[in-house]
């Protein structure tokens, strides 16, 4: 087998298995990824569209290797982590896959967080550079002001004097890619912190590419001809697979959207450039199904819809169908095992659920004594898979407490129906105990938002009088009113007709919007707080 190659082998495994995926000795990721598409007389082909500028394969790779040769004229090494506060744009990609083709762990952080949180992680990560977008300046240049250890180089992707962009068209376009191997150290990916500190996440050369074929390809079908388009951004592992692995694994297309991506301008989007298959998160959908109230965008373009980062509601898979025609896939991922490994399928949907295991992966329901649970009964979800992270950085305690024996323990409380589809009931730590019986918030969130005046719900739970623990309501409505009363009890008579007896929220709390994470994850442990 020839060097930096993988043989994606589907014969011979049978019906619902994956295909074997077998590397070469020698692997760097960048070049199937990247190089492979102009040996295949794709370089004409447009690889990335954002705003007003297309660029083909062949531009991508002749940048791509500029931008790993720039690195290592800055002096960084094999080894060295560069941190990322990138806006979706072209040189995302050349920055990405330049480090990792120069043997630099690339490191992509949230592009929406604080000075002190960027501080933490220059200062966690002991980073030798930190490249940022110019409108992320003042958080980003406040953080190294105030990091103990600073990294050797800082710059911004564009504007005066040393900047990325300036460095890319001074170096060298060809670049011998590093010698790896598929198990190497590829790139980190900091959890969102919903829970904590957040914890960087060691992945390997090997995983984007099971996730792109197993998930990408062998799940939604991606083919060459599609052109994809993700709200949720790239900095996110959902949106690193949706708008940049996944089409440049086919020889696809991507759009990016570098702006915080609100209805208009996703419709906006979609109009403009046709792309096949739409990716975002249930609030995005809720407030889009909100704005076609009014607006009547055409999205005659896409084939297929897919959401993630929070369990989707049935309500809103009902209404969006019934809206657009076209069917939304729901499915369960994280940052440790890189992207979605429980899907509904285009010939496999149930509403509310998360769907079935996708190939390539295997999943366990346990209590906790770490028994295997029956069909129909709560407990923590454990996976296993090729692309999961193989521990988190500097964290040995934390990586002892999620990666057990080969199986990652993903924090979500899930039962498994008599058909085989997952059903997310939430967290760990957002379980309910609720008159000496498990209880899940989803479950009632997703009651909640069935009424006709409710956007979104988030249920906690909150001691009553005797310090016993009921569900407590957080809800945001279409429209403000005046007078809840009425509509309190419409929800209360909502839950009690459609849920057990002793789920019902005993108190509800009417509010603009829910705290979130960028990633559109419910910080319910903020709720709890208020």
């Amino acid at each position: 087998m020839r060097d930096n190659t993988v043989v994606v082998d589907r014969a011979g495994n049978g019906a619902g298995r994956p295909t074997r995926l077998d590397f070469a000795a020698r692997f760097n990721v960048a070049v199937p990824f990247i190089d492979r598409h102009v040996e295949e007389r794709r370089g004409g082909k447009v690889a990335i569209r954002a705003g007003d500028e297309a660029v083909t394969y062949a531009e991508l790779a002749e940048r791509v290797a500029r931008c790993g040769n720039a690195l290592l004229g800055l002096g960084l090494k094999r080894g060295d982590r560069a941190l990322m506060v990138v806006k979706d744009a072209p040189e995302f990609f050349y920055l990405f896959w330049g480090a990792i083709k120069a043997g630099i762990v690339p490191v992509p952080l949230n592009t929406l967080l604080r000075a002190d949180d960027y501080r933490y992680l220059i200062e966690d990560s002991a980073c030798a550079a930190l490249i940022y977008s110019p409108e992320f300046a003042t958080e980003v240049e406040a953080a190294l002001e105030a990091a103990a250890r600073r990294p050797d180089h800082a710059l911004r992707v564009e504007g005066e004097g040393q900047t990325l962009r300036a460095l890319i068209a001074m170096a060298p376009a060809a670049l011998e890619a590093a010698p790896s191997t598929a198990t190497d150290d590829c790139f980190w990916l900091y959890s969102s912190g919903s829970t904590g500190k957040p914890k960087g996440a060691v992945h390997a050369h090997r995983d984007m590419v099971v996730t792109s074929q197993h998930y990408g390809v062998e799940t939604l079908g991606v083919t060459a001809e599609d052109v994809c388009f993700s709200a949720a951004k790239l900095f996110f592992a959902y949106g690193l697979g949706n708008a940049m692995t996944f089409p440049l694994w086919v020889g696809g297309s991507a759009v990016l959207l570098g702006a915080r991506p609100t209805p208009q301008l996703t419709f906006d989007v979609i109009q403009r450039y046709r792309p096949t298959l739409y990716f975002g998160v249930p609030t995005l959908y809720a407030a889009q199904l909100q704005a076609m109230e009014q607006a009547k965008p055409d999205l005659s373009s896409l084939r297929l819809c897919v959401s993630a980062g929070e369990a989707l509601p049935g309500h809103i898979f009902a209404r969006w169908t019934e809206r657009t025609g076209v069917p939304i896939l729901d499915g369960i991922g994280s940052t440790e095992a890189l992207h979605i490994f429980i899907s509904n399928r285009t010939n496999d949907i149930k509403p509310g659920a998360s769907g079935r295991v996708v190939t390539g992966y295997d999943a366990r329901i346990v209590d906790e004594a770490g028994h295997a649970v029956k069909p129909g009964e709560s407990g923590r979800l454990l996976i296993r898979g090729d692309s999961t992270a193989g521990r988190y950085w500097n964290n040995a305690e934390r990586t002892k407490r999620t990666m057990v024996g080969g199986w990652l323990d993903t924090g979500d409380t899930y039962m498994q129906d008599g058909d085989g589809h997952f059903i997310y009931c939430g967290r760990n730590d957002d379980m309910l105990k609720v008159g000496g019986q498990w209880c899940s918030p989803f479950e009632i969130e997703a009651k909640l938002g069935e009424h006709a005046r409710v956007l979104e719900a988030a249920v906690v739970g909150r001691g009553d009088a005797d310090g016993l623990i009921k569900p407590e309501a957080w809800v945001v409505l279409k429209e403000q009113a005046a007078d809840t009363k009425a509509i309190e009890d419409e929800l209360v008579q909502l839950c009690k007709s459609g849920l057990a007896h002793y789920k019902y929220p005993r108190w509800f709390r009417f509010v603009g919007e829910l705290p979130k994470t960028a990633t559109g994850k419910i910080q319910r442990f903020k709720l709890r707080q208020g």
